[in-house]
C-alpha cells in the first residue's frame, strides 16, 4: 500500500518562507515522476510544482517560480518544496502527487498522477 505524507505547513507571515517535506512509504518512489499541487478555498486543485524521477528536470506554475524550488531525495524517499517570499494568494492546502513509470517526464495533469497525500495547510497572513 503506497502511501504519502506532507508535512511542514503552517502559519508564516508574507515574505517568510516553509519547507514541505512528502515522505513516500509502501514502495520506492525512484522510478516517479512527482509533484505539489494546492487547493485554495472555494477553488480547485491546481498545478504547482513538478519534478522528474531523476531530480533533472523541474517545471513550475508561472506564479511561483523564482519563489518555490521543488526537490527530491531518493534514497530517503522524501519529495520537498522550498517556498520563499510567500504571499497571502499562496494560502491553500498542498499535496503531494506520485506517478508511476514516468518514464523521464515530468506531468503537469491533476489525472496524470496515481497516488496522493491528505495535505498540509499553508497560511500566509500578517
Amino acid at each position: 500500500q503506497v502511501q504519502l505524507l506532507e508535512s511542514g505547513g503552517g502559519l508564516v507571515q508574507p515574505g517568510g518562507s516553509l519547507r514541505l517535506s512528502c515522505l513516500v512509504s509502501g514502495r520506492s518512489f525512484s522510478s516517479c515522476a512527482m509533484a505539489w499541487f494546492r487547493q485554495a478555498p472555494g477553488k480547485e486543485r491546481e498545478f504547482v510544482a513538478a519534478i522528474t524521477w531523476t531530480g533533472a528536470s523541474r517545471y513550475y506554475t508561472d506564479s511561483v517560480k523564482g519563489r518555490f524550488t521543488i526537490s527530491r531525495d531518493n534514497a530517503k524517499n522524501t519529495l520537498y518544496l522550498q517556498m520563499n517570499s510567500l504571499k497571502p494568494e499562496d494560502t491553500a492546502v498542498y499535496y503531494c502527487g506520485l506517478k508511476y513509470y514516468s518514464g523521464s517526464y515530468y506531468y503537469t495533469g491533476l489525472a496524470d498522477y496515481d497516488y496522493w497525500g491528505q495535505g498540509t495547510q499553508v497560511t500566509v497572513s500578517s
